[in-house]
């Protein structure tokens, strides 16, 4: 019942003058931060990672600690939906009135592909729809959702950036197998030695998903040795492929803009690395982004 009167309220917000707070992203998972898919993994599913709750909510916790004021400055009111029990392999965010929430899935954070730094990064990227800026869906800075693409390159950039930067991320990614490309090009983009590991850490979460991701469309294997040579004629809203969204995370990993120089809702050159700029690395891939 609950769902439906959802399901009403936002088909009324779409049509209506309020249009700019629709939601995008449907509570259910559906258009979320993965493909539309039917797969569960349901608590105590033997083929699910060793995610707990416990962990699930401490890492919810983590990026809300650094989120929720940012949000509560630009007059939102940050809401999650921490559904553990929930069997759905997805992640979704909405927007209403104030309210800016984001779901995150019991289902999705069991997955055998995804580690805790993968689904620190789906939070970062659920949170970006709201924080991630320009190019918005639709192409309208009035429209309150950052596309797929930017949601992704704002995971890495900023929020997981954000969040992690005061760790010790050299004793991190010294218990990972990490890729020697994703090491040379952190330690050819920045100096000190924890900002170096902590590029690698958001690197590598982000092959944790596009692993996933690729599972699941059946694309095969990505890598970072093999980007996208694909260019659109225009910005790609929606989900990009495995391999692009890859692309996007590791991209954002090595963009060198301080956490700080905030992105814009209209301007999509602000706060972030651009070829414009001068920039050679750690800008969006124009597999799905048309500068």
């Amino acid at each position: 019942m609950k769902l439906t009167v959802l399901a009403a309220l936002c088909l009324f917000l779409t049509t209506s003058v309020f249009a700019s707070l629709s939601c995008v992203n449907p509570v259910n998972g559906h258009k979320g931060f993965l493909p539309e898919n039917n797969l569960k993994i349901h608590v105590g599913d033997k083929a699910s990672n060793t995610m707990t709750k416990e962990r699930f909510n401490a890492i919810i916790d983590g990026v809300d600690k650094f989120y929720r004021p940012i949000v509560k400055s630009k007059g939102g009111m940050l809401k999650w939906a921490r559904k553990w029990d929930d069997a759905t392999v997805n992640a979704s965010a909405q927007r209403i009135f104030k309210i800016w929430q984001v779901n995150m899935y019991g289902g999705l954070a069991r997955h055998s592909l995804v580690t805790d730094d993968g689904f620190a990064l789906v939070v970062c990227h659920e949170l970006g729809h709201h924080l991630g800026g320009a190019p918005k869906i639709g192409g309208s800075a009035s429209q309150w959702a950052s596309n797929e693409g930017q949601a992704d390159y704002f995971g890495t950039m900023k929020c997981f950036r954000r969040v992690f930067e005061s760790e010790d991320n050299q004793a991190v990614i010294a218990r990972m197998n990490v890729d020697p490309l994703v090491k040379k090009n952190c330690a050819e983009h920045f100096t000190l030695a924890n900002d170096q590991a902590l590029c690698v850490r958001a690197a590598m979460a982000g092959k944790s998903l596009a692993d996933l991701l690729a599972e699941l469309g059946g694309r095969g294997v990505v890598n970072f040795s093999t980007p996208d040579a694909s260019r659109v004629s225009r910005t790609n809203d929606a989900h990009p492929a495995a391999q692009c969204r890859l692309d996007t995370y590791f991209q954002g990993s090595l963009c060198d803009k301080d956490v700080s120089d905030e992105v814009d809702n209209s301007d999509a050159e602000k706060g972030v690395c651009t070829l414009a700029q001068g920039y050679t690395f750690g800008t969006r891939p124009l597999c799905w982004y048309k500068p």
